[in-house]
């Protein structure tokens, strides 16, 4: 999650979360659950990785927050708003869930009651904008060891093999990608996994690679989805 302010930011989805705050160095924020050890699909954690720019457009990866009832959501949202996220307007119109933004504009939703997400934690969904629901949920099918629970032609839907933690899905929408995510995905081999082995089987898969600034001298390496 790209932010100005990395340690504002961090505080404020810690505490939004219950989560506690694993490492701090200069421009990276990470948090993850008490005692969580990778890789442990129960949650994905969060980096928040300070940049220049500011946000400029609406994001097109965003997180769903679950919640068990009417009072529990009416309460979740005073809570987070009391943490300094603000209510936010992507065009939902009426809808049974809120929308809010963290301090600096990245929207989220708070939902209403669904019982597909009771067994989520607090995280529902990793949510992503996308032209072609279908041939995103054949990429990162293909692309990580979760399973795809739900495909039609405007939604996806993915979820560990085990069957534990928030869900992974992709919306149809009309608008084109017109600027560098604030919200990504980071994958990590599993420990004894070789990383050039990885990269080299999701460029097989249909993955690009992409620069976004990130120079030559970094360990990692980025790519693009279909």
């Amino acid at each position: 999650m790209n932010a100005q302010d990395d340690a504002a930011v961090g505080r404020f989805w810690a505490a939004a979360l219950g989560w506690g705050i694993s490492s701090e160095e200069p421009g990276v924020t990470s948090l993850e659950p008490e005692r969580f050890v990778y890789p442990d699909p129960v949650a994905v954690c969060i980096d928040v990785l300070r940049v220049p720019e500011p946000k400029t457009v609406k994001n097109r990866v965003h997180i769903d927050l679950a919640t068990t009832s009417a009072a529990h959501q009416a309460e979740l949202v005073a809570r987070l708003q009391a943490l300094g996220a603000t209510p936010a307007d992507v065009g939902q119109g009426d809808v049974p869930w809120a929308v809010l933004a963290d301090p600096e504009g990245n929207e989220f939703c708070v939902l209403e009651p669904r019982d597909i997400y009771l067994d989520t934690g607090l995280i529902a969904a990793v949510v992503v904008d996308c032209a072609h629901p279908r041939a995103m949920a054949r990429f990162w099918g293909e692309a990580m060891d979760w399973r795809v629970r739900e495909v039609a032609d405007d939604y996806a839907a993915l979820r560990s093999a085990k069957g534990v933690g928030p869900y992974l899905e992709f919306l149809r929408t009309p608008d084109p990608k017109t600027v560098k995510n604030r919200v990504h995905l980071d994958l990590r081999p599993y420990p004894g996994d070789d990383q050039a082995a990885e990269v080299a089987r999701l460029r097989a898969l249909g993955a690009t690679d992409i620069d976004v600034g990130q120079g030559d001298d970094v360990p990692w390496t980025c790519l693009a989805d279909p």
